[in-house]
């Protein structure tokens, strides 16, 4: 990634963006990645029912909110194999190479036959591993418990596809950045037109509302959350959106969570002021001590910096602010919030993992601040790539000057 072109970002139209991506590319490298980290895990294939890792592997988007929890298709991939997808007709994805009916899992479609759909399943798939697999081994993401009794019984050895999927989703290619970057543009978009429309007396979720509406107008697909709050509920941190009316003087606070265009996720947390008047000397402080745990965690971000290192050196947490902290110092991102998750120094001992930052990771760089017995909290975050020799922001929404003095 050393020229820029992968980070022009025009916003006139998707279809005009779409026509400046090479999606051929993107899906190549996407399989590839999937293939080569399940081949180092020291497994032959997987099977997966995960929406999310579908459409890395091979780039399906097909209802994928209603996959999540009725699993009507899944993705077989041999390394030394082909791809085949079941329970779709050919949707002209060049990364499939084959296109089964498959067997109607969920209990809703099979009610008391299950069991024979699970068997039908399970005995394809064990018949694919017979024949591509060179061993009885099967990584597999999540399904029914059915599914992996079924497979014990043909004598396969299931593994968790969710590790190497997860380490081949955190290195982006700039196809990728650049389809975050057009996300992120839409939710920025949106947040701009929050920022415009906030005023005293309208609810918690009529603005909130137009984050679903923007992203839903601009291609995108869902909010994975819905973390919006205003006043005293801005405190503690991880209250949903409510029909709370906002009142004059109160920030606001939200994190986007969203799943844009393209699948990528644009995930970036800001905090508002409802006017009139001026901002309180107690919201000042919180702005500005928030801002400055996220530019201090941030300028210590490199290529080659370990997590735990990140860790130690990050913004030291008050006692008054340490336990509201947020549950992450770091995290990736991609088509969803993913690996690596970097914690806080107190909580590395019961949750830490040690690691590398490595080049074309894309993180979201997180921060809270609200006082224990504090009445309102701030909520920032910044979405970075990192790059051969340093980072870039990919997220530029400005921060509030009125809070910021």
């Amino acid at each position: 990634m050393t020229d820029r072109a992968w980070r022009q970002t025009p916003v006139d139209a998707l279809t005009d963006f779409e026509n400046g991506l090479d999606f051929v590319a993107l899906r190549a490298y996407r399989l590839d990645r999937a293939r080569a980290a399940l081949k180092r895990a020291g497994y032959p294939a997987c099977l997966l029912f995960d929406p999310v890792n579908i459409r890395y592997a091979c780039g399906l988007r097909r209802g994928p909110l209603f996959q999540m929890h009725m699993p009507l298709r899944y993705l077989f991939i041999a390394v030394e194999g082909p791809v085949i997808l079941f329970g779709a007709s050919d949707v002209g994805l060049e990364t499939i190479d084959e296109y089964r009916t498959g067997a109607m899992i969920p209990y809703l479609f099979g009610g008391p036959r299950t069991d024979e759909a699970v068997a039908r399943c399970v005995d394809e798939i064990a018949a694919l591993v017979g024949q591509f697999a060179g061993e009885r081994v099967l990584a597999l993401d999540r399904a029914d418990p059915r599914v992996f009794n079924r497979l014990a019984s043909h004598g396969i050895a299931v593994r968790d596809a969710q590790e190497p999927l997860e380490q081949a989703r955190a290195i982006k290619s700039r196809e990728e950045v650049q389809c975050m970057n057009y996300a992120i543009a839409v939710a920025e978009i949106a947040m701009a037109r929050m920022r415009e429309q906030l005023e005293p007396g309208m609810t918690e979720n009529e603005l909130w509302a137009e984050l679903w509406s923007t992203n839903m107008a601009m291609g995108g697909d869902w909010i994975e959350g819905r973390l919006f709050a205003s006043g005293e509920r801005t405190n503690p941190w991880f209250q949903e959106c409510s029909d709370r009316v906002i009142r004059p003087g109160e920030l606001v606070a939200f994190d986007t969570d969203m799943i844009g265009p393209f699948g990528y996720c644009a995930d970036i947390s800001r905090t508002f002021r409802a006017g009139p008047g001026k901002p309180t000397p107690a919201q000042r402080e919180l702005y500005r001590i928030a801002h400055e745990q996220l530019e201090h965690n941030i300028a210590l971000l490199r290529p080659g910096i370990g997590f735990r290192e990140w860790s130690e050196r990050a913004w030291p947490q008050p006692a008054r602010f340490a336990p509201n902290r947020y549950a992450v110092l770091a995290h990736g991102v991609g088509l969803c919030d993913e690996y690596p998750a970097i914690y806080y120094r107190e909580d590395w001992p019961s949750l830490g993992y040690d690691g590398t930052v490595e080049p074309h990771m894309v993180l979201c760089v997180e921060s809270y601040i609200g006082a224990v017995d504090g009445r309102e909290g701030v909520k920032l975050e910044e979405q970075v790539l990192v790059t051969d020799d340093g980072i870039e922001r990919l997220s530029h929404f400005p921060f509030e000057d009125e809070l910021m003095v």
